[in-house]
C-alpha cells in the first residue's frame, strides 16, 4: 500500500490548478547572487499574474513540502542522508560558499524551498488528472535522479510526480515526458531507463551540460540542437516531434518541462529563441495535448535571465486567452 501523504489533498473548484508558495523563492544574505539562476523568479511570475488579475492569493493552490517519506518514493535513503552534508548541497546547487554553512541553515534556506517545489510538482500531477492541466510555477529539477543530484537539482520532482501517479491514480499506466529545457534531462532519464511505461522526448543543446551519454539511452525521441538555434527551426522541430511522440505512444499524462533557458542571451542555454518563440512553444505543446485530451502537467525548470519571469507569465496569459487553460474542466 502507498504511504500516507499530505500531497494528494482535495483542491476546491474555486482554485486554479496553479501551484505556488511564497517560500519557493531562495533569498539568503546574498548567497542567491552567487548562482546565475534567478532564485526569486517564481514569485515574480505570480506577481505578474496577479497584476493581470488572472489569479489571487485565494485562487492559487498552496504547495505543501514533500516529506522524507514522500521523497523515498523515488530517492534512496543513502542519497537523502548525503544532503545532510553542506558540501554535497554546495556541489549540487553550484554555490560553493554553502560548504561553509551549518547544514541546518542550508536545509532551511535552500533545501526546504526545493522540497516545497517538489511537493508542488507531485500535487500538480493529481490536479492535472482531475482538471486536464496543471502548472507548478516551480519545479522541473530534471538533472536529479533517485541517487544523484546536480545542476541546481536536489530532488527528482518529475520522477516523483510520475511514480505517485502510477501508485495512486487509477487509469494512469503510461506517461510521456516532453523535456524542452535547453539542457538534457539526464535525471529522469536515468530513473526511467528500464521503465517501458515512460516515454521521453528531449530537445536540447547537444554541446552543453550535462552531456550524459549513458542517460541518452533512455530517450525515445532525441532532438539535439546546435549553438544559436532560432525560432523557426526550433518550433518546427518541437511541433513535428511532439506529434510524432504521441503517435508512437499515447500516454495517460504528459509532463512538460518548460525551461526558459532556451531564450536568446541565456548564459547557460546557448540557444537563440525569442520571447515570442517561447510563448509560441508553450502554445504548441498545450494545443497538441488539449486537442488530444491528454492531461498535461507543466513545470518551469531552467531560465537564467531576469526577464524570464515576465515571459513565463505572458505565456500563461496567452494560454488562457486562447482557451487552452481555464479554472474548471467544464470550461475547457
Amino acid at each position: 500500500m502507498p504511504h500516507t501523504t499530505q500531497l494528494y489533498v482535495a483542491v476546491p473548484a474555486s482554485c486554479w490548478p496553479i501551484i505556488y508558495s511564497a517560500d519557493y523563492n531562495i533569498t539568503f544574505v546574498g548567497f542567491e547572487k552567487l548562482h546565475p539562476f534567478d532564485s526569486g523568479k517564481w514569485g515574480k511570475v505570480i506577481g505578474f499574474l496577479r497584476e493581470e488579475k488572472l489569479v489571487t492569493e485565494d485562487t492559487l493552490v498552496t504547495a505543501i513540502e514533500a516529506s522524507e517519506e514522500d521523497l523515498l518514493v523515488a530517492h534512496t535513503r543513502r542519497y537523502l542522508n548525503k544532503l545532510k552534508w553542506s558540501y554535497v548541497v554546495a556541489n549540487i546547487t553550484e554555490i560553493p560558499p554553502l560548504f561553509l554553512l551549518p547544514n541546518f541553515i542550508v536545509q532551511r534556506k535552500v533545501l526546504k524551498p526545493l522540497r516545497l517545489q517538489t511537493g508542488g510538482t507531485i500535487m500538480a500531477g493529481k490536479l492535472a488528472m482531475e482538471r486536464g492541466w496543471a502548472i507548478n510555477v516551480g519545479g522541473g529539477f530534471h538533472h536529479c535522479s533517485g541517487d544523484s543530484g546536480g545542476g541546481f537539482c536536489a530532488y527528482a520532482d518529475i520522477t516523483l510526480a510520475i511514480k505517485f501517479l502510477f501508485e495512486r491514480v487509477e487509469g494512469v499506466s503510461k506517461a510521456t515526458i516532453i523535456d524542452l529545457d535547453a539542457h538534457q534531462g539526464n535525471g529522469h532519464e536515468r530513473d526511467f531507463m528500464e521503465d517501458k511505461r515512460v516515454y521521453i522526448m528531449d530537445v536540447y543543446n547537444r554541446h552543453i551540460y550535462p552531456g550524459d551519454h549513458n542517460a541518452k539511452r533512455a530517450i525515445k525521441r532525441k532532438v539535439e540542437l546546435d549553438w544559436g538555434t532560432e525560432d523557426k527551426e526550433y518550433l518546427n522541430k518541437v511541433e513535428t516531434h511532439m506529434k510524432g511522440a504521441l503517435n508512437e505512444e499515447r500516454p495517460d499524462i504528459i509532463i512538460y518541462n518548460a525551461g526558459t533557458d532556451i531564450l536568446d542571451g541565456d548564459p547557460l542555454g546557448g540557444l537563440s529563441i525569442s520571447p515570442q518563440g517561447i510563448i509560441k512553444r508553450d502554445e504548441i505543446v498545450f494545443t497538441i495535448a488539449r486537442s488530444q485530451h491528454i492531461p498535461i502537467l507543466m513545470v518551469t525548470s531552467g531560465g537564467y535571465q531576469k526577464r524570464t519571469a515576465r515571459i513565463i507569465a505572458d505565456s500563461i496569459m496567452n494560454l488562457h486567452s486562447l482557451g487552452l487553460i481555464s479554472k474548471s474542466p467544464a470550461e475547457t
